[in-house]
């Protein structure tokens, strides 16, 4: 061995460290991102069983408290210290988006959709996000990513008109609605999980809201029925827990990891999710066209996932 060798081995080890380091960073951002989509699948049939007891406002005011109420404790306990002044715009996106509007406005459209309807109309997300992204992080993903990701929105599309027959009520205008607040608290959210954990991105997001859900749940339980049921408690403590503090903080955790846009389009999977929880928990049925839908999302999931941004 020459000393040329000798002197450029340490850099080749470190090089091949540093690769192994960000491969295993990128596979275990893409688990923490799917584990994010698997529990936001969820949502839609906690919220249907939710409504069987509590009025819309009423959930969506409690679901904040309770969320709140957790992300509070947990901050307060490990005694993490307030958020440098120049996040807290960006906070407030993201409380505006996944805290209040996307919760609200999906839970007033579950009043007259079917839980399957508005999944595969919420299953435009991932595109939507992917705009966003674009536009306020300088993201440039390739064009096989941006074929990919429209060939996955206009099969979602598809398969919406197929189960509307073609007319938009007021249920899907909620749920195009949205879209767009959701994308941009996604989006924001990405961003600021580079700069700090996760976890703590949407538990002061939630702590900031908690005023706000404290008034509107007492307003809103005064005008609207409020009945405990098995089916009402299990759907409002998943909402809150599960899909509102836990499912956000990996998936926050997720998009810091591999991008915003890449873990945008692992959502292509979720709408599908729902619908199978949706036959399980609620007795919906689907339509021949689900399988059909199901493929060519997936194959769409692979593609994006595979292109380079």
């Amino acid at each position: 061995m020459t000393a040329q060798d000798s002197a450029t081995r340490p850099n080749r080890i470190a090089v091949t460290t540093t690769a192994i380091s960000q491969n295993g960073s990128r596979r275990s951002g893409t688990v923490m991102a799917a584990l994010g989509v698997t529990a936001f699948s969820l949502t839609f049939p906690a919220t249907a069983w939710g409504l069987e007891g509590i009025g819309p406002w009423s959930f969506v005011a409690l679901r904040c408290v309770l969320s709140a109420v957790i992300a509070g404790g947990a901050l307060l306990a490990l005694r993490i210290p307030l958020p440098a002044r120049r996040h807290w715009a960006g906070l407030a996106v993201v409380a505006a988006g996944v805290v209040v509007g996307f919760p609200l406005l999906t839970t007033l459209a579950l009043q007259t959709s079917t839980t399957a309807h508005a999944a595969v109309v919420v299953g435009l997300l991932p595109l939507t996000t992917a705009v966003f992204s674009a536009l306020r992080t300088g993201a440039r993903p390739s064009r096989t990513f941006w074929t990919a990701a429209l060939a996955g929105a206009a099969a979602v599309i598809a398969f919406t008109v197929q189960q509307s027959g073609g007319a938009l009520s007021t249920a899907d205008l909620y749920l195009f609605a949205s879209l767009l607040i959701c994308a941009a608290g996604y989006t924001e959210g990405g961003r600021l999980a580079r700069e700090m954990p996760g976890w703590q991105v949407i538990g002061w997001a939630l702590v900031g809201c908690l005023p706000l859900a404290v008034i509107g749940a007492a307003f809103a339980l005064q005008h609207e029925s409020f009945q405990l049921t098995g089916h009402s408690t299990a759907g409002l403590l998943y909402a809150a827990i599960g899909s509102q503090f836990l499912g956000l903080v990996v998936w926050y955790r997720g998009m810091a990891a591999i991008g915003v846009p890449k873990a945008s389009q692992l959502q292509l999977a979720q709408p599908l999710l729902t619908l199978v929880w949706s036959v399980f928990l609620l007795g919906e049925h689907l339509t021949p066209a689900a399988p059909l839908t199901a493929a060519a999302v997936l194959v769409c999931i692979a593609v994006t996932q595979r292109a380079r941004g």
